[in-house]
Order: C-alpha cells, then structure tokens, then sequence
C-alpha cells in the first residue's frame, strides 16, 4: 500500500512574493541608476575603490533582476514536466548570485594587486563625495530590502540583501580610503580597501553558494537530522519501523520527505490512512510540508537501513 500526503505551506505563497516584487522592484531601480553614476565618478576620479563599488552594484542589479525572475518564475502553476511546479528557480538564481559575488570579488583583488605596483593619481574630493552618497543609497536600499517579510527565510531575497550590504560595507571603504589619502596621501589605501571589501564579499557569496548547492544537491536540510527525525516518526503508536529515509528542500520555506514505514499487516487501508495523516501532521510541526510514505508490514522484502542503499551498478536499457 502507497499512501501520499500533501501539505501546503502555511503562510500565504503568492501574497508574500507579490510583497517581495515591489520591494525588488523598486531597490533595483535605485541601484541601477547609482550603478552609473558610481560608474562614471569612478572613471572620472581613477578611484578603484570606486569602480568596485560599481562593478558590485553592477551584480546588485543583476542578483535583483535574477530575483524578480525567480518570484514570476516560481509563482507559474505545476505541470507534467515540473511536478514541483518552479520555485526551485529561485534557488538556482541565489547559486549564481552566490557565484557571481565570488567572481566580482577575485576580479577586485587582481585589479588591486595592479594598483599597489603602479597607484594612480585620484581625485580624492569627488571620491569622498560620491562615496558618502553611495554610502545613503546603500543604507536606504538595505533597509527596504530587510523590511520585507521574507529576507530571513527566503534564500533568494537573503542573497539580494547580502549584495546591497556588500556594497554598503564598499561605499565605507571607499569613504575611509578617500580620507586616508586626503590627510595622509596613503595612495595605497584605495587598493587595500578594495581588496578588504572584495574579501568580505566573497566570504557572504559562499556562503549564499553553499546553501543553495546543498539544495540543489538534495542534501538534509541544515536544521535538520535523519536520526532525529527517524525517533520522530517512531513515536507514532502503530509504526514499528522505519527506513529508506530521505528529507530535502525543494525551495525556501518547503521541505519534504518520504519514507517506508512498517505498520502491522492486518491494517485496513483506512486504518493505515488515518496512521499516515497522524505522521504527517506531526512531521509538520518539524517544518516539513510535503511527506510521502510507503507503509508495509514485517514481511516486507526491503532492507532495514535507515538510509536508502543504492546499487552501485544499474542496468542500462537501450
């Protein structure tokens, strides 16, 4: 007997994204007209410090429109050929904003290595200025993002938060680098606070990298233990075992997982109906939505691992 639940998440899905849109939508307008004027100041003060700054906000624009993307993306109903429907696209536009940050990041530290052997002349007025501008607009952008009920849990508004903060932690460098070079004429100090920035960078792009990869990969969610949850569903009177175990993310805000469970074999299937709507919901107080469970009786022919064995060799069919 194959019994299958399903759950839906308890907060409301579209209304929550329709919020996400607008707050997305309008910080992405706001970095993308500051995007060029960093450009240009940048190239008309021969500030590296600058030029970063821009090329990160650059990324900014495109983490925020791969965003926007995700949300229309994964609002679109399931078919045959998505059975999950698309929310997983949100987390494949998080990994390559993760992956993005990264390569900014490199490509600014290369940049600054340049700098320190041959420092341009800077025009270190018009850095200060522009950089204490970009530092209010930055501001300004985090704090809409932040506000916004889904930064915390979502991965894909995380890793849009993660950016505009990388550029705020960029306009502060661009601002102490500017002043050291005013009163001290540290022409050194544009490339060092690249390259300080361009770490900090690539330290929030991995991580936003990490999380996402293990979800695409189907890991266990981090909060998450297979043995834990195994001691879960065996506090169900009427299961007496459990294996072939798997629990995973299919997006932000939706885990899943199924399992085989051994029950007694007179059960009707009403009976083992009512034990499986029993997991289910205990399961969802363990913040999973989705569960679908295999019951069987002691005979079964299965193996008793918790966790599924795969064979190492499968027989291909051509």
């Amino acid at each position: 007997m194959h019994n299958h639940h399903h759950k839906a998440v308890s907060h409301h899905h579209s209304g929550t994204h329709s919020n996400d849109k607008k707050t997305l939508k309008v910080s992405l307008a706001i970095i993308a007209v500051y995007m060029l004027v960093e450009l240009v100041g940048g190239w008309l003060t021969h500030s590296l410090a600058l030029l970063s700054d821009a090329g990160h906000m650059f990324s900014d624009a495109l983490a925020l429109l791969l965003s926007l993307m995700a949300f229309h993306l994964s609002d679109r109903p399931v078919d045959r050929w998505q059975t999950y429907g698309y929310r997983r696209f949100e987390i494949l536009a998080a990994a390559i904003n993760g992956l993005a940050l990264v390569i900014i990041a490199l490509f600014i530290i290369y940049e600054a290595i340049g700098r320190f052997m041959y420092p341009p002349q800077i025009a270190t007025g018009g850095m200060l200025t522009i950089s204490a501008i970009g530092l209010l607009v930055n501001v300004l952008v985090a704090w809409y993002i932040y506000r916004s009920t889904e930064t915390k849990a979502n991965i894909n508004m995380r890793g849009a938060f993660l950016h505009v903060i990388g550029d705020l932690l960029g306009s502060v460098g661009a601002i102490v680098a500017a002043i050291l070079m005013m009163f001290f004429g540290w022409k050194w100090a544009d490339p060092a606070a690249s390259i300080l920035v361009a770490i900090l960078i690539a330290f929030s792009g991995y991580g936003i990298l990490k999380t996402s990869m293990r979800i695409l990969m189907e890991g266990t969610p981090e909060e998450m233990e297979i043995e834990h949850l195994s001691q879960v569903i065996l506090t169900i009177p009427g299961i007496f075992a459990v294996h072939d175990l798997h629990a995973w993310t299919i997006t932000s805000n939706l885990n899943a997982l199924s399992c085989h469970i051994v029950v007694e074999g007179t059960l009707t299937v009403s009976q083992a109906e009512q034990l499986v709507n029993k997991l289910t919901e205990k399961l969802l107080a363990h913040n999973i939505h989705h569960v679908t469970v295999q019951t069987e009786s002691s005979e079964h022919k299965h193996g008793e691992n918790l966790l599924c064995c795969l064979p190492k060799h499968y027989k291909h069919f051509h």
